[in-house]
């Protein structure tokens, strides 16, 4: 294991093919999680519902035995429920091994699939050439892992899910214990600020116009961004994800053909404005006020 490790840490074409090779395998898990977690949470509002309602549902109802996470049931097609081997679930490969089509029926398979297996290692790869072989490596590739599935469920769902954020904003706070990123104190009053900021501006929106401008899922997530950037990275984030934000999405509406006042996602751009400034955080922000003129 030791030789493993120098041999990561000495050799850059053999850390880049490993990081290559898990980031595609993750990939092919991120799709699972993009299409269960939601699933998953939606039975499990369910069975709470159900649990209240004991008195007023029929047995029938109330009963609910099926397993479904994240490891069960089996991959399977849609179509004609064929069980995926093995070897149909090689991240990108099988796809390409399937021409895009289900082995047993030929429905077509979503390009999305391979696009998110192929985008997360090239992502991370990005990352991993950025850093180098080391441990704010490892945690960055964490955080993009999740900030991408995050980017997709949010698409799907307009849901940034806790089961995510949390747990992220958790390893974000206590990595900073151990000289990884920001100092304990430093992390905390980021994270702080991140969440705060939007909170504001949040119920602000609600107070002057009765509407929700945005959900509880960005402030967590600006809230993770600040306790690994530190708060002075917040303002920057927020500018630069709402700019990206408004371009994309306005085109996005004008092509769609859908009014204005159609909602969109903004944990997209807050987890893409977010990645961005972990990696080139100084040069955004220098850049930016240089074109202010400051």
């Amino acid at each position: 294991m030791q030789d493993v490790i120098q041999l990561l840490q000495t050799e850059t074409w053999f850390f880049l093919l490993t990081v290559g090779l898990v980031s595609l395998c993750m990939g092919s898990f991120l799709n699972v999680v993009i299409y269960r977690l939601p699933i998953m949470m939606n039975n499990t509002w369910q069975s709470e519902c159900r649990l209240l309602l004991t008195d007023e549902l029929p047995k029938s109802q109330l009963e609910n035995t099926e397993t479904f996470n994240l490891s069960t049931p089996h991959s399977s097609c849609p179509k004609c429920g064929h069980a995926i081997k093995a070897w149909q679930n090689i991240p990108l490969v099988s796809w390409l091994l399937l021409k895009g089509r289900c082995f047993n029926c030929k429905t077509p398979i979503s390009v999305r699939y391979p696009l998110i297996e192929l985008g997360t290692a090239l992502v991370s790869l990005w990352l991993a050439q950025h850093f180098g072989p080391v441990p704010l490596t490892v945690l960055y590739l964490i955080i993009t892992w999740a900030l991408i599935a995050l980017i997709f469920i949010d698409i799907d769902h307009m849901l940034l899910p806790d089961q995510i954020t949390l747990p992220l904003l958790w390893l974000a706070l206590l990595t900073s214990c151990f000289d990884v990123t920001q100092p304990p104190s430093e992390a905390i009053i980021g994270a702080a600020v991140g969440y705060l900021s939007l909170w504001s501006v949040y119920w602000l929106f609600k107070l002057t116009t009765g509407k929700e401008g945005m959900g509880f899922g960005d402030f967590k997530l600006l809230a993770i961004f600040g306790a690994l950037l530190g708060w002075q990275a917040i303002l920057t984030i927020v500018l630069l994800s709402s700019f990206v934000g408004a371009i994309i999405g306005s085109v996005q509406l004008a092509i769609q053909g859908k009014d204005k006042s159609t909602p969109i996602p903004f944990g997209p751009y807050l987890a893409i404005a977010g990645w961005l400034c972990i990696l080139y955080g100084e040069q955004i922000h220098t850049w930016y006020f240089n074109l202010l003129g400051y």
